[in-house]
């Protein structure tokens, strides 16, 4: 037979190979265009819209789609992307890829097996003879594709789901062709995978972003975002002359809340409050928290008037009870007031100021305070007398003083109540309340105790020395007496100076036994094996009940000076005095009335049956060290 003369001998033998190569370049061309494409992607689903645009029209294929599985119970197909040649749409899809009818297409094999579905031809392939594939059937016939492939998605070793590509040709997706057409679904899938770990990074350094400058309890802005807030508004205010306010919150009493309820309801308490204080910031005002209970809050455009108006405000909605662990709780905040330029120039010390103001806040004057310039330097002397008695204590630069006891009915010296003194070498002699109170905020109250009861056993030691027959009494706070450590040091006190126990004895308060009743009992009962007497002091100024004070191992009990002082002149104060005696002596116990100043209220107490006096009357304070001629004076004193 002759070949026709206008086609080439042997032509109908290479036309196969010849749209085998168009295929082939086809997807090489489309492989191509796929890897730039992997590289201007911003985001996953820009990712998908383009990878499938370069399929359908660099590479020719008439259909492009990308069907992610869903983790629920039908096992649906999401469809990401469904491109057309010369539509934006689809056909409306099978959306299951579990073994039902739906889930046996191309698409929901590759994904449920995790294999590559090669030219299924979707008008002659039984697969699809079903009248449940009509739709498809008639789909393909209209868009006139006429063979389809799906290939399993893999990221991270996981099958994500599908990409389905169709062609006109049924027989179309050959051995080479699927080769390079799968190297660009594993682009695309290394594609996504780099997206998403991009994705987890910016969320990683958001979350370390929150973390620097916001707190994670309240999500309030921290201390830190503050300053950075705080010092912009400042130059704003700085550029426009205008004034700012800075205001600082303390929630009162939180310790107290903390230790009551436990920790996650204090932690609940301070997201209420701090929901509450929120619902009344204004426009561009900033709240941020800054300790463990206190609050601040920014007025970028506030004066003095403003301030104290917000003030009044917050002052009056924080005065609401705050439910919690099925109680109201009175949660009110003391509030100090810093003004700009007023007050501070910079960030740190405005925040300083308003702390400062804020101590100064009572319920008595509103519960907010306007900075004064005295607070700041007063704060600044109290922190620099902190390190100061530290090394005071460490230096031994600190005084023994004696104050003496009195028995009523011999009128003899029977000890004294050792007290410690601190003469500041720039501020002189320091206020023992106020250099106590430091040394329990700045944790040395342990070491300024330590020093002390170095010095009584040394001076108690002396006195046996001396033949005299005098008992020190120490005083012990009651961060002492919850010390592990406390027992154990006393004891080897004794060791070491080798006095009888009963030269040493300790003075407890009632708040201070009434802090954790069950470790103080303890540690009492601990030290009642030492044979050391205990009293427990300013009785009737806490809050112990009489059925506690029976537990409690104590030797004696000291009327606080509150009720002895005025008792000549006070019936209430005298029946006090009068009854704690009697409730006393009916315990066992031995009574000292402490502040007795005159020979009416000696004389008072000597008729109600007191034991042991101690007050200005009998002598004050002392140094140790002048206390044997005071002793010697008094016994020659006429009665």
């Amino acid at each position: 037979m002759t070949q026709p003369a206008d086609e080439p001998e042997g032509a109908a033998e290479h036309l196969p190979l010849a749209k085998e190569l168009a295929r082939v370049n086809r997807a090489l061309t489309a492989l191509s265009a796929g890897n730039r494409t992997l590289l201007r992607a911003t985001n996953e689903q820009q990712l998908l819209d383009d990878m499938c645009r370069v399929i359908v029209d660099t590479g020719g294929y008439l259909l492009a789609s990308v069907g992610f599985v869903q983790p629920d119970e039908p096992r649906t197909i999401r469809w990401m992307v469904h491109l057309s040649a010369g539509a934006a749409d689809g056909a409306d899809e099978p959306r299951a890829w579990s073994e039902t009818i739906y889930g046996r297409t191309a698409t929901g094999v590759a994904i449920r097996t995790g294999e590559a579905v090669i030219g299924r031809r979707l008008l002659t392939d039984p697969q699809y003879a079903g009248p449940e594939y009509g739709h498809l059937r008639k789909h393909a016939a209209k868009l006139g594709y006429a063979a389809i492939s799906a290939f399993p998605l893999r990221v991270d070793g996981e099958v994500l789901g599908a990409v389905a590509m169709a062609a006109a040709d049924p027989d179309a997706f050959d051995q080479a062709e699927v080769a390079l057409l799968g190297e660009m679904v594993d682009d695309m899938a290394y594609g996504i995978a780099a997206l998403r770990v991009r994705v987890r990074h910016e969320q990683a350094e958001a979350t370390i972003a929150r973390l620097a400058f916001y707190d994670s309890l309240t999500g309030l802005p921290n201390r830190t975002r503050l300053v950075e807030q705080l010092d912009a508004a400042m130059g704003d205010a700085r550029r426009g002359r205008h004034a700012l306010a800075l205001l600082h919150l303390e929630v009162g009493r939180f310790q107290e809340i903390n230790k009551v309820l436990g920790y996650r309801a204090g932690d609940q308490l301070l997201q209420l409050l701090a929901r509450r204080l929120q619902a009344q910031v204004r426009g561009h005002e900033t709240l941020a928290r800054v300790g463990e209970a206190e609050f601040a809050l920014l007025l970028p455009d506030g004066g003095a008037d403003y301030a104290r108006q917000t003030a009044q405000r917050l002052v009056a909605m924080m005065r609401e009870p705050v439910e919690l662990a099925g109680l109201l709780l009175d949660a009110r905040v003391g509030i100090g007031i810093a003004l700009y330029p007023g007050h501070a120039t910079d960030a740190d010390s405005l925040i300083r100021r308003a702390n400062a103001a804020m101590h100064q806040a009572a319920p008595g004057r509103g519960g907010y305070a306007m900075y004064t310039g005295g607070q700041e330097q007063e704060n600044t002397r109290r922190l620099a007398l902190m390190g100061d008695l530290y090394s005071a204590i460490r230096d031994n630069e600190l005084e023994l003083y004696c104050q003496p006891k009195v028995g009523m009915a011999t009128r003899k010296v029977c000890g004294a109540e050792a007290l410690v003194r601190w003469r500041h070498p720039r501020h002189g002699l320091v206020s023992t309340m106020e250099f106590i109170q430091m040394a329990e905020q700045a944790g040395t109250i342990t070491p300024l105790t330590n020093w002390m009861m170095d010095a009584a056993f040394s001076q108690a030691h002396s006195w046996r020395e001396a033949g005299e027959d005098w008992a020190l009494a120490i005083n012990l706070s009651a961060h002492d007496l919850y010390d592990p450590g406390l027992v154990d040091r006393i004891r080897g006190l004794f060791s070491t100076w080798g006095i009888p126990p009963d030269r040493i004895q300790f003075e407890l308060t009632e708040s201070a036994l009434m802090t954790d009743p069950a470790a103080a009992l303890e540690t009492l009962v601990r030290l009642k094996r030492l044979d050391v007497k205990l009293f427990l002091d300013d009785y009737g100024t806490g809050y112990s009940s009489l059925g506690y004070l029976q537990k409690l191992p104590m030797d004696g009990i000291k009327i606080d000076k509150s009720f002895v002082t005025p008792m000549v002149s006070s019936g209430d104060s005298e029946v006090i005095v009068c009854s704690t005696i009697d409730l006393g002596h009916n315990l066992g116990l031995d009574v000292v009335a402490e502040g007795v100043e005159d020979q009416a209220t000696w004389r008072r107490l000597e008729g109600l049956g007191c034991d042991i006096a101690q007050g200005y009357l009998i002598s004050q304070p002392m140094p140790a060290a002048d206390f044997p001629d005071w002793a010697g004076a008094w016994a020659r004193a006429p009665a």
